[in-house]
This record gives structure tokens, C-alpha cells and sequence, in this order.
């Protein structure tokens, strides 16, 4: 940690590891500001099911981009990027150490990496998926081979396939072009905070059940009367699309918690995987 107090500081991992505290006790250590990646924390009142650190739990240390959004806001990683490295230059211009937290895996390559967005136009997605559905995707497969082979071949939804054709059309470029490079857009160092399957996966289930108990269900009840079910991000967040099948009589709160433990479980597999294929990532034992 001897390095350019411009050198930017990265915690990552899976969830229920840590990686809160330990960007805390860092930032209490090195005059440092915090900075969220964690894309469900960026909603007001997804408090209890995203484990948000209350004020009082910040220890006076400023943190960024929390609660700045509504929950029937979609989340846009482009305009993370944007308001991220925003964030980070306004802290190092201070002269403060710049510390990020979060395991959204996507959202940390955009603040921290040579990131290009390709251009969106609503119009010509759904005139594509207009296409889709009278023609078959078949139809559209087969264009795709035929202007963007590469992209062909590594993309196999709909969806992706659909938004390959999307940006060639606007761009001219690959869809592939496009593709995160590992390559810091400034002095950055990575930290990975990780713990042995069993003992995360105790920690993971106590933690769904202290979230219950903490009125994780009531939290979701106020929620869903602004507009959750509205929010294409935030309602599909996990512990809420759960507990909303309680609220809806489609889950017991029992079935709900079993539920939640398992999706995090999943979430966590899925991060391990995400940052351990990062190889500048330096991994505390």
C-alpha cells in the first residue's frame, strides 16, 4: 500500500466475505474515501436485503454512490462508468485515496478498466425484435455469421444475439470490439477477500436470517408500495423477488429465507469465478 496516493484501492470477492469492513479499515488507515460497486446498493431503502453499512456503521468515513437511485430505476452501467470516475477524480483531486467496494463484477470493470460502451437506439432493437418474432432468430443468426462471424460465435441468446446486430448496424464495429480489455485506465491495485465454502456458506444463511429478523419483509412491503415491481433491476434483486412471492402468497417466509440462501449461494459461486479470472487480482489468505 506504499504507492501514489493516486493509486486507486479495489476490494472484491464474493458476498458475506468482508469486504465492507475491510475497505473501512483502509480507508481509516490510508485518508481514504469510499466508492460503491455494488449495484443494489445504489437503491434508497434496499437497506436491510443488500446489507447496506448504516451511517452510524461508516465510522465518519464519506462513502459515494450509495442511495442514488429510485427502485423503479433501471441501472445502467455506462452511466455508472461515468458518475464512478467522476466520483474517483473528485476524491484524488482532494488529495484522498480513492477506496471501491463491491461485488458487482461488471460495475468494477467499468469504473476501473479501459471500458467502451457501444451505442443503444431503441428503435432499431425493436425493429430486430420485431424481426425475431416474425421470421425466427434463425433469420437473424444467419445475418449475424454473415457481417460479425466472430460475435456469432460466442453469443447464443436472443437477447445478446439481437443486441450484436444492434450495434453493428449503428457502428459498423464487431459487437466483439467492444469486449473488456484488463487494462487499468489508472494506478490501481485489487484486493480479493474470499473464505473457505463451508464457513461462507454458514455465514451466508445466518446472514439471510438476521436480514429477516431485522424486518427484511416490511422492508419489502414499503417497497412494493413505491414501485418495486416497476424496477427491472431492483425488483429482480435477491431477498426481494423472494420476499415479494411472500407478499404474494406464492411463498411461506420459511420457503422465502430457503430460497434467498440458496440464489446468494449461487451469487457468490458466480463472483468467485467472475474475479478469480482476473489474474492482477491479489488475494488476501
Amino acid at each position: 500500500m506504499e504507492r501514489d496516493p493516486s493509486c486507486v484501492v479495489v476490494i472484491v470477492g464474493p458476498t458475506g466475505t468482508g469486504k465492507s469492513d475491510l475497505s473501512l479499515d483502509i480507508a481509516e488507515r490510508f485518508n481514504g474515501e469510499v466508492v460503491n460497486t455494488d449495484s443494489m446498493q445504489f437503491y434508497r431503502g434496499m437497506d436491510i436485503g443488500t446489507a447496506k453499512l448504516s451511517v452510524e456503521e461508516r465510522r465518519g468515513i464519506p462513502h459515494h454512490l450509495l442511495d442514488i437511485m429510485d427502485v423503479t430505476e433501471e441501472a445502467s452501467v455506462a452511466d455508472f462508468q461515468t458518475a464512478a470516475r467522476e466520483t474517483i477524480d473528485d476524491i484524488l483531486s482532494r488529495g484522498k485515496r480513492a477506496v471501491l467496494a463491491g461485488g458487482s463484477g461488471l460495475y468494477v470493470r467499468a469504473a476501473i478498466d479501459k471500458l467502451e460502451f457501444p451505442p443503444t437506439n431503441p428503435q432499431l432493437r425493436e425493429a430486430l425484435e420485431n424481426r425475431a418474432k416474425a421470421e425466427g432468430i434463425g433469420s437473424l443468426v444467419a445475418e449475424l455469421e454473415r457481417v460479425d462471424p466472430e460475435s456469432a460465435q460466442r453469443v447464443n441468446d436472443e437477447r445478446r444475439i439481437i443486441r450484436a446486430l444492434e450495434v453493428f448496424q449503428l457502428t459498423g464495429r464487431p459487437f466483439t470490439s467492444y469486449m473488456p480489455q484488463r487494462e487499468y485506465v489508472r494506478d490501481t491495485v485489487q484486493i480479493g477477500v474470499d473464505l473457505e465454502r463451508p464457513v461462507l456458506h454458514e455465514r451466508l444463511a445466518l446472514r439471510v436470517h438476521r436480514m429477516v429478523d431485522a424486518g427484511l419483509l416490511d422492508e419489502v412491503k414499503r417497497l412494493d408500495a413505491h414501485g418495486l415491481r416497476e424496477g427491472r433491476t431492483a425488483s429482480h434483486a435477491i431477498g426481494y423477488q423472494q420476499f415479494l412471492k411472500v407478499i404474494d402468497g406464492e411463498l411461506t417466509t420459511d420457503q422465502a429465507i430457503e430460497s434467498t440462501i440458496v440464489a446468494t449461494r449461487q451469487f457468490a459461486r458466480r463472483q468467485v469465478t467472475w474475479f478469480k479470472a482476473d489474474p492482477r487480482v491479489t488475494w488476501l489468505k
